[in-house]
Parts: structure tokens; C-alpha cells; sequence
């Protein structure tokens, strides 16, 4: 087998496991305020959300090749591969777009470990940032876009970082405000059974969205790479086996859970009831349909996690600043660690050169994800404690302590 097809092959799979960090790092958007009031049983949420991320992920594929234009200069306007990147079969763009995806898988493994959401969508970009930066210069990063919409790194990634959670703190406190003082005289426990009813539908339509919106960039980096090589041709389409594999992906992912950053986003950051659950959702949905009707991407992420932050703040509820405190550090470096993850990685594969060097990138991730996941076993989260008490031991980690 040729040397850059068994690249192209390691930058598939490792494109399906950016995936599926995906789908489980952001189950949280959608589902941590149904899991956190009990409108849904945990694993009932996981699965919801799982089949609804696989729905989504056929519904729209029309922008999935020029995904990575907003960003970085690795394609042409068409999508296609800039000709320089593909002189030698291909090698040089497949080598960064596989440094890009390791550097956002282990960002997003991180994060997820310490129970921190984060963009995923910003850790790939920082990813592809660095990798291409290093690979093309700085001239091969797209930081403004050309005043026509909002583009390049600062119209996609820094204005969204700081408008999102803005904007849906200050939708979801109106709306928790609204809700509590529309129903202060109907008898609590006849109100919270309708909320949870709500907030099914809530939660599913941000699952639904989240799938339809985050897949396409899977299925736009697997199609970039097999235009590199000559696997595929057109321009204007995803090989349908793509699209199949990363819903699949994606679903997978999502039904595996990412506990504990449902557990922060439901039980760290406020403690969450019904009424304030469906608030936080509807705001999230809101904000997220809007934005993208207006052409501005905003992260689910940031809009998730700041829609249940201003519910407890409409509701007057106690924050957890701590914790919130560190979801904005996490959020502000996201870019730039994913970048120099991204950077590092692809330096080291391009050192060592051609097929060697993939192979030794492709065995680095799989040596950091294993010492990340025998670490989160030590302080296990599933669907067992999700839900239990919030407590802090001293080194400041989430401590899950069941009170029955």
C-alpha cells in the first residue's frame, strides 16, 4: 500500500475519534439540566441524545468541505486542496490535518478529565491552527475575514468565545425571572412535573441541532483529505459511507455520555430544578437558532454553560464561581493549547518525515489518551453518581457523594 494511503487511513480513523470525543464531550449541552431535575434518567438522556446526533448528522452536509476555510488557507474557495499541499500525493496536508486533529482530541480529553466544558469546535481549529502555522507560516491562518461576513479567527472563534456566554446568561436570566414569576402561585410540585415534560423537548432539539451542526466538520475533514490523495473528486459532495461513519461516530460518543462534564454543567455550576432547567434550554436553543439564521456561529458550548449560569442567576440561586471561574480559563485557552498541541505534534511527524512520521503522531495520541483515561479512573463518574452531591476535596476536583 502506497505510503500516503496508509496515512489517509490513520487520519480517518483518528478523524471518527475526533468524533467521537465530539459527541461525548458535548452530550452535557443538551442534556446536564434534564439529567440534573430528573426530567430524564441518565442513561434514557444519553441514548435520546445519542439517536438524535445520528438524525442530525443526515440532515444538513451542505458547507461540511469548507469547514476549515474560516480558519486556515489549506483550500481554495471550491474547497479544493490548495496545489502546493498535494504535490507529493498529498503527504504535507495530510500530515496537518492529522497533527490539527490530534492536538483538539487531546484538548478535548483534558478538559473532559477534569470535568471542563469546553469548545470542540475551537479545539479543532486551534489545532489546525498550530499544525498549519508551522507547516505554512502565518501567513496560512485565516485571522480576519475579508468584511463580507464574519470570518477567520477572530469572526469565528474570539468574538463567538466572548459573545455567546454573554448573550445567553443574559436570555436565560430574563427567562428564569419570567418563568418563576409567571408560575409563583402554581402549586410547585403540579409545575415541576410540566417543566420536566418541556424539557424533553428542549434538550432534544439542541441534540438534534448539535448533530446536524457538529458532524459536518468530521465529514469535511475526511473528504479534504481523500480529495488530497485522488480518493475522491467532487467538490460538492461527502462519499456517503463519510457521512454514515461520522453520524455513527458522533452517536457513539454521545451515548458513552462524558459523565463528568455532565456532572459539572448539571450539578457543579448551580444546582438546577425544573423550572430553571427548561429556561436554561429553551435559552440555549433560542440563542443557537438565532445565531445561526443571523450567519453567526456562536459554540453550543459556551451557550449551554452560560444559558444554566444565568438561570441561576435569574433565579437568584447560589453560583458556584469556583467552578465557574475555571469553565472561563478553560474557555480562553482553548485556542492557543489546542494550537500548540497541534503545533508540537506536527513538528514532531514532520521531523521525522513521510510515513514514519504519521505513524509516530498517530502513536503519541493513543499514548496520551490511555494515560488520561487510566487517570479518570481513579475518580470514576457515571451514570451511577452522576447526580449526587457536589462536594470539593482540597486539591479543588469534583468529588461525587452520594447522600443515600
Amino acid at each position: 500500500m502506497p505510503p500516503e494511503l496508509v496515512v489517509l487511513s490513520l487520519v480517518v480513523v483518528t478523524a471518527l475519534a475526533f468524533d467521537f470525543t465530539n459527541g461525548f464531550h458535548d452530550t452535557g449541552n443538551a442534556m446536564a439540566t434534564s439529567i440534573a431535575t430528573g426530567a430524564l434518567k441518565p442513561k434514557v438522556a444519553v441514548t435520546l441524545s445519542a439517536i438524535l446526533n445520528l438524525i442530525g448528522a443526515f440532515l444538513s452536509v451542505e458547507v461540511a468541505l469548507t469547514v476549515t476555510n474560516a480558519v486556515v488557507r489549506i483550500q481554495d474557495v471550491d474547497g479544493a486542496p490548495r496545489p502546493e499541499l498535494i504535490a507529493d500525493g498529498g503527504m504535507a496536508l495530510l500530515l496537518i490535518i492529522l497533527a490539527g486533529l490530534v492536538g483538539a482530541i487531546l484538548w478535548n480529553l483534558l478538559t473532559w478529565l477534569f470535568g471542563l466544558p469546553s469548545s470542540s469546535s475551537h479545539a479543532l481549529f486551534g489545532g489546525l491552527i498550530g499544525a498549519t502555522m508551522l507547516g505554512l507560516g502565518a501567513d496560512g491562518v485565516k485571522w480576519v475575514g475579508d468584511g463580507t461576513k464574519l470570518d477567520g479567527v477572530v469572526g469565528k472563534v474570539i468574538l463567538p468565545a466572548l459573545l455567546a456566554p454573554a448573550i445567553a446568561i443574559i436570555v436565560a436570566s430574563v427567562g428564569t425571572w419570567l418563568v418563576f414569576r409567571i408560575t409563583r402561585s402554581v402549586a410547585e410540585g403540579f409545575r415541576d412535573k410540566g417543566f420536566r415534560l418541556g424539557q424533553i423537548g428542549s434538550s432534544s432539539l439542541i441534540s438534534l441541532a448539535h448533530g446536524t451542526n457538529d458532524a459536518q466538520k468530521t465529514m469535511g475533514v475526511i473528504t479534504l483529505a481523500l480529495i488530497a490523495t485522488g480518493s475522491w473528486t467532487d467538490l460538492h459532495g461527502v462519499p456517503f459511507w463519510v457521512k454514515v461513519a461520522c453520524a455513527i461516530a458522533i452517536a457513539l460518543g454521545t451515548y458513552i455520555g462524558g459523565w463528568r462534564i455532565i456532572r459539572t454543567m448539571g450539578k457543579g455550576l448551580v444546582e438546577v430544578c425544573p423550572p430553571q432547567g427548561l429556561a436554561a434550554e429553551t435559552s440555549s436553543a433560542a440563542v443557537i437558532l438565532a445565531s445561526s439564521h443571523l450567519g453567526f456561529a456562536l459554540s453550543t458550548t459556551h451557550v449551554a454553560t452560560g444559558s444554566i449560569l444565568g438561570s441561576g442567576l435569574g433565579r437568584r440561586a447560589a453560583v458556584n464561581w469556583s467552578v465557574a471561574g475555571r469553565m472561563v480559563i478553560a474557555w480562553l485557552i482553548t485556542l492557543p493549547s489546542a494550537g500548540i498541541a497541534g503545533a508540537v505534534t506536527w513538528f514532531i511527524g514532520h521531523s521525522v518525515g513521510g510515513l514514519l512520521g504519521a505513524l509516530l503522531v498517530f502513536a503519541i495520541l493513543i499514548a496520551l489518551s490511555g494515560v488520561m483515561f487510566v487517570y479518570s479512573r481513579r475518580n470514576r463518574v457515571d451514570h451511577r453518581n452522576v447526580n449526587d452531591d457536589w462536594v470539593e476535596d482540597v486539591t479543588d476536583r469534583q468529588v461525587p457523594v452520594r447522600t443515600h
